[in-house]
């Protein structure tokens, strides 16, 4: 398959769960008006059938209305908890508002009472159908048998109808509740990007006694990277590594793999080009206006901009044994982004590009331990950090940037000096039930429930959605910048961190190119 047509498409955060993510609402096209149940219908409830199918007319439908959309049917749906959104409104309400979603709490309640209304009436009605067929079984007169052939045949009819129409109602609700993002941790920060608390500051901001350069500069006089024949081959955005950076790049990996290995995590490649579908379960939209996603023309196809979408995909629709659990990754992989609408001085150089090497964490849990997980991802990037000789911060993100599927994330942003500012280097969040609950992920408890009703026979406790988090051990571009701009010598040359020189060779210092 050729990839040369690759076609920028939409990514609005996409959600479900017990509660879901952010998703633009729009006016519909080809609306269709549905009544709600305010009475009880004669015997076979025409006006019912009539207010549920494209054909009802403004006369048949009941005062109280709602209008619901003509929308195609979702390739997939999320295991949504509606009776806990409803129960929870005021929590659910106030969740939206701080997150700064676009969801609209209020359609989706009034589609669900809807669909339950609804679903009430059919299981009525399949009711008086199955006490026509009861009737029909015993010895009758003719006439009378004549009577119940016409009303049987008459409920089949609108049962039908009103079947199709619930389908459409259960696809509408479905397409709207994913809007809901997920709730948020009780202790995150309410508000933008500058309300984030900082959790953890490492070290200091190194001292210069001479004039530094940014990375742009080391790169080009160390002969390290090649922006501008990138520019000419593929676009703005991309790059080429040369030399010493090349070891570089392969020493970060393979160091980052070797440590969070240590810590019990299985090692992985995952495919980079994923279906459209795995990347909306994770969380994100393929298509849209302000995309961070590369879709594939002609294809339901994506390539990924984070690992965490295969990873997430790799135990999709799977009931996985308590005993299994944890399961923790380490994968590497090249990412693919769009950085659409990205502009301005923080976006040059290594810091916002098209394509680069990315080593993730990912782990599959029980909820009772995944705040428990959240904790050791994020002590292992710092560790990480810390080893390399960074300086920087751990933030705890406030809830208008926790996008949607996070419950709660911890930002880690390192001290850039050609920057003068820092920059954002890795993150950890954890995403609660849910991704699960849109990818399909659950366990069976261990522990089996009392006997049954068959003497030495146990019942199998309910499945239940496990928890998912991810974290960033290693983004190889911004670790650069990191790099370069820190170590960087009075003379030219860079100084390669201590933990990394077994992985480059046995290489300390990155010196300039003999002219």
């Amino acid at each position: 398959m050729s990839l040369h047509k690759l076609r920028l498409a939409a990514a609005v955060p996409l959600t479900i769960s017990t509660f879901s993510s952010r998703l633009f609402l729009k006016p519909f096209p080809n609306t269709l008006t549905l009544g709600l149940f305010s009475r009880r219908l004669q015997q076979h409830k025409p006006l019912l059938v009539r207010a549920f199918s494209a054909s009802a007319t403004v006369q048949d439908i009941p005062a109280t209305q709602t209008t619901v959309s003509s929308v195609a049917r979702p390739q997939w749906k999320a295991s949504i908890d509606f009776k806990w959104i409803r129960d929870n409104k005021e929590a659910v309400e106030i969740n939206i508002k701080n997150r700064n979603s676009n969801a609209n709490l209020d359609v989706v309640l009034e589609l669900y009472e809807n669909m339950v209304n609804l679903q009430k009436e059919v299981e009525r009605l399949r009711e008086e159908r199955n006490n026509v067929a009861k009737k029909m079984k015993g010895k009758l007169e003719p006439s009378e048998r004549e009577r119940l052939v016409e009303e049987g045949k008459s409920l089949k009819e609108s049962l039908v109808s009103m079947e199709e129409d619930l389908v459409k109602l259960k696809d509408e609700l479905q397409h709207v509740a994913q809007s809901i993002p997920n709730m948020t941790h009780p202790d995150v920060p309410v508000g933008g990007e500058d309300s984030s608390a900082i959790r953890k500051e490492v070290g200091c901001p190194r001292e210069f006694h001479f004039q530094i350069k940014d990375h742009l500069q080391l790169g080009k006089d160390l002969d390290l990277i090649d922006f501008d024949s990138a520019a000419e081959v593929s676009g703005s955005k991309f790059f080429y590594l040369k030399n010493e950076a090349v070891l570089l790049e392969m020493a970060l990996l393979n160091w980052t793999l070797s440590q969070v290995m240590k810590k019990g995590y299985t090692p992985l490649t995952t495919p980079e080009i994923v279906r459209s579908s795995i990347v909306e379960k994770c969380g994100f939209q393929p298509r849209g206006d302000n995309t961070q996603v590369y879709s594939i023309d002609g294809t339901d196809q994506c390539l990924i901009g984070t690992a965490e979408i295969p990873l997430g995909g790799i135990h999709m629709d799977s009931i996985l044994l308590e005993s299994a659990l944890p399961l923790k990754y380490i994968a590497f992989s090249h990412c693919f982004r769009t950085e659409a609408g990205a502009a301005g001085a923080a976006t040059k150089g290594l810091y916002r590009v098209h394509q680069f090497s990315k080593a993730e964490m990912f782990v599959i849990c029980r909820p009772e331990d995944s705040e428990f997980f959240h904790h050791e991802l994020i002590q292992i990037e710092e560790d990480l950090f810390t080893s390399l000789g960074l300086h920087f911060k751990t933030l705890d993100m406030a809830t208008a940037d926790l996008g949607a599927p996070a419950y709660r994330k911890f930002d880690i942003e390192a001290w850039m000096p050609g920057f003068g500012r820092f920059g954002e280097i890795s993150s950890a969040s954890n995403c609660t039930d849910y991704q699960s609950r849109r990818l399909g992920i659950r366990y069976r408890p261990s522990e089996p429930l009392q006997t049954g009703p068959k003497k030495g026979k146990a019942n199998l406790p309910a499945t239940k959605f496990v928890h998912t988090l991810n974290a960033t051990a290693c983004a190889v571009p911004r670790m650069m910048v990191c790099l370069l701009e820190n170590n960087q010598q009075e003379d030219g040359s860079v100084v390669i961190p201590e933990p990394l020189r077994p992985f480059m060779g046995g290489i300390e210092l990155i010196k300039p190119k003999l002219k």
